[in-house]
């Protein structure tokens, strides 16, 4: 069975999309989905008149809110008749799915595009641009607008 690496955000259309997207790709290949959602190292820090502070509190319940997200999405994918399994992990997005693709002998990663110009790049970023360019394994690009 083929691991299919599929990072989500949570942002509400497009992971919809990029999940029916790797559903419909899984189920062509007889793959299983591993989700991955990667959470910020600075979830619980603020910056206020004392400067930055950190409120342990508030990472532990948004990374508690986002691994319920992640095992609701999960049983949505195995109801489909797909098997998935999923990873809530902190660090630097592209490093750590690259890594988790590399643990788990990946044969593809699923990525969504936005389809934004170069210059929101150049200010913002693309994740996905940055792991078709550094991923030894193939890359499918969802477009989700």
């Amino acid at each position: 069975m083929t691991n299919i690496i599929l990072p989500v955000d949570f942002s509400e259309d497009a992971t919809e999309k990029l999940v029916q997207g790797a559903l419909k790709f899984a189920r062509e290949i007889s793959g299983k989905i591993c989700l991955i959602h990667v959470a910020p190292t600075d979830i619980g820090f603020a910056i206020g008149d004392m400067g930055f502070q950190y409120f342990p509190e508030i990472e532990q319940n948004e990374i508690k809110h986002e691994l319920v997200q992640l095992n609701t999405l999960e049983q949505r994918i195995i109801a489909q008749g797909v098997d998935c399994e999923h990873l809530l992990k902190q660090g630097i997005a592209g490093d750590v799915i690259l890594e988790y693709a590399k643990e788990k002998s990946a044969g593809y990663i699923v990525m969504g595009s936005h389809g934004r110009s170069n210059m929101y790049d150049v200010f913002v970023g693309s994740l996905t641009k940055e792991l078709t360019r550094r991923s030894p394994i193939p890359v499918l690009v969802i477009p989700i607008h």
